[in-house]
């Protein structure tokens, strides 16, 4: 019996925003993307994971979504997306969307009428809770402010937001927001996607009656409660029910990025039951943090291995991956990038590592080029949310300093500067003023420079991909 397709193809990670810009305007698009799909190709991508190209006001970069069935005008038009979908399987590149259910955007239509008024018929569409004793309904803290609640004036109660405050959270006890999710994930698989990335599924149920976290205190005195908003009981039933109305009899997949999970929980997700058919687990992306992901510490290897080895052993099939658009880039974080050469060995040693093992790899885009770290200055150079909001906590010049060194090593704009395709202007990205600043060593690190290179990153990556294709025992480990 031949495996799924999920388990047999690298898939290759596009954020759109940074990938390939058509038209000049700095910002990547899906005609860009059209126009790479040959390189895709011959790199040996067998299925791409393309980040949020939905209407969004970009208060997360995609990922407060104002629309679910518009594309994003900086990115083009519904017509350019199914070319691109044609394209893509006219070269048999599967293609997966990003799915962002937990929250929308607070300019998406549904919440615009919840925040109406008490009586609107969207109202138990989001989590709206009265205060107490003049403050919030409980002392949750946020991913990326310090309450996870904010008050609405016109209303008089507030909402419930575990990331920002443009981001409020969908009532998954709502019977209505499920079925139109559901008839949403439909919709999109009729005009042909072959999967889905579910962004932070497992934060979707909370706890009943909202109760408060018990740990420390952190920033305004909130706490940090997963424990009552993170693998709720009600996770799996909302889970089950998706799968049975929108992925069984077809030939797709669904990835969960799956925060909280552990070696233990996996397979209430990924076994039997097969909520999931992959997950994305964080073991590797925390091991370097210590108390918070901006105190970076060095890479320990025995812990590393460590962990390869567990979830290894957890659970049937992993996602193998290093990095992502979360995440700052993979050879500046787990290599050395002192020289050329320990840059370029670490590279490689990296993807060995990774994509030799059992499982599905996930390639971030660059990651193919041994891209690195950006170097950040000023506040004005920022982009993302998670970071600003990190410098606007800080009141003196020690944190200040604390928060640049985290932001340097970890920060998600990181991966976020535009690919680097050639020595040319803006790195042959774009005509014009990139959205975010260039990597200045795009001169020295891009795809054509590389191409023409048999010792390249990029010409490494191509053979062990093709290795890894070729050979039955690793590809099934």
């Amino acid at each position: 019996m031949p495996e799924a397709w999920w388990k047999e193809r690298v898939f290759y990670q596009i954020y759109p925003r940074s990938f390939q810009d058509s038209n000049g305007d700095g910002i990547g698009d899906l005609r860009g993307i059209i126009s790479r799909l040959d390189y895709l190709k011959s790199l040996g991508v067998g299925a791409v994971w393309l980040c949020p190209v939905y209407d969004s006001p970009n208060a997360d970069m995609g990922y407060d979504i104002r629309d679910y069935e518009k594309i994003m005008a900086e990115f083009g038009t519904m017509e350019d997306f199914d070319e691109l979908l044609r394209e893509m399987h006219s070269r048999d590149i599967k293609l997966v969307m990003d799915l962002v259910v937990n929250h929308s955007s607070d300019e998406h239509r549904w919440f615009v009428e919840s925040r109406s008024s008490r009586e609107n018929p969207y109202r138990d569409y989001y989590i709206w809770r009265d205060g107490k004793d003049g403050r919030e309904p409980n002392n949750w803290a946020s991913f990326f402010t310090p309450s996870a609640w904010s008050y609405d004036e016109g209303t008089g109660q507030w909402y419930l937001h575990l990331f920002s405050e443009k981001q409020p959270d969908l009532n998954w006890e709502n019977p209505s927001v499920r079925e139109e999710v559901y008839s949403m994930i439909n919709r999109w698989f009729d005009r042909g996607v072959d999967g889905f990335r579910m962004d932070v599924i497992t934060v979707i149920a909370k706890a009943p009656g909202l109760p408060d976290g018990k740990g420390a205190p952190g920033a305004g005195g909130y706490v940090f409660s997963p424990e009552h908003f993170a693998f709720q009981p009600k996770l799996h039933e909302y889970l089950r029910e998706m799968r049975r109305r929108c992925f069984d009899g077809r030939d797709c997949m669904c990835v969960g990025e799956t925060s909280f999970v552990n070696t233990e929980n996996a397979n209430s997700l990924v076994g039997d039951g097969r909520e999931l058919d992959l997950l994305f687990q964080f073991d590797l992306m925390d091991m370097d943090g210590e108390g918070s992901k901006w105190n970076a510490i060095p890479l320990d290897v025995p812990k590393l291995k460590r962990i390869v080895a567990a979830w290894q052993g957890a659970i049937d099939w992993n996602t193998l991956f290093l990095g992502n658009h979360d995440q700052p880039r993979v050879v500046s974080r787990f290599g050395d990038t002192s020289s050329e050469e320990l840059w370029k060995r670490s590279a490689k040693c990296l993807a060995t590592l990774m994509y030799l093992q059992r499982g599905t790899p996930f390639i971030y885009q660059g990651e193919e080029l041994g891209m690195t770290n950006a170097p950040f200055e000023t506040r004005e150079q920022l982009r993302d949310v998670e970071e600003l909001n990190l410098l606007a906590l800080c009141s003196s010049e020690a944190e200040l300093e604390w928060a640049w060194r985290g932001i340097k090593a970890k920060g998600r704009d990181n991966a976020r500067t535009p690919m680097q395709w050639s020595a040319g202007a803006n790195a042959g990205f774009t005509t014009g003023e990139p959205w975010i600043m260039l990597n200045p060593n795009y001169t020295d690190i891009n795809a054509e420079a590389e191409e023409g290179d048999p010792d390249s990153v990029l010409n490494y990556y191509r053979a062990l991909i093709a290795l890894r294709d070729s050979t039955p025992a690793l590809l099934r480990g």
